[in-house]
């Protein structure tokens, strides 16, 4: 399975970005769909995911409200529109796909997933 990232970049404080990954499989096939992320020096944290089994979407508590996650299964494709960014959301931000029978909140779980993009870099300037 392959997954292709796009989408990131420099953004000023406040601004937008929409991140998209393209599946090389049909979304309908995983149990979970996430996004992650990577600031330097910290640990990889869930930013948002979508248990399948139970058609629910979880986020990290410092993106609610803000980020939001779609996905377009007759495209094989989701994304991530990242609204109001702040300096802090700067970090390496990757999709990611499980096919770990997973359930509800463990869609949060980054080692439930077994399918990585490469990376995307999103910069958020003061």
């Amino acid at each position: 399975v392959q997954l292709v990232e796009s989408g990131g970049g420099l953004v000023q404080t406040g601004g937008s970005v929409r991140l998209t990954c393209v599946a090389s499989a049909p979304l309908s096939d995983f149990d979970g769909i996430g996004w992650f992320r990577q600031a330097p020096g910290k640990e990889r944290e869930v930013v948002g995911c979508f248990a399948t089994r139970d058609d629910e979407t979880h986020y990290t508590e410092s993106v609610k409200g803000r980020f939001i996650f779609s996905r377009d299964n007759a495209k094989n494709t989701f994304y991530l529109e990242m609204n109001s960014l702040k300096p802090e959301d700067t970090a390496v931000y990757y999709c990611a796909l499980s096919r770990a029978a997973l359930r509800g909140y463990f869609c949060k779980e980054g080692v439930l997933y077994q399918y990585w993009g490469h990376g995307t870099q999103v910069t958020v300037s003061s």
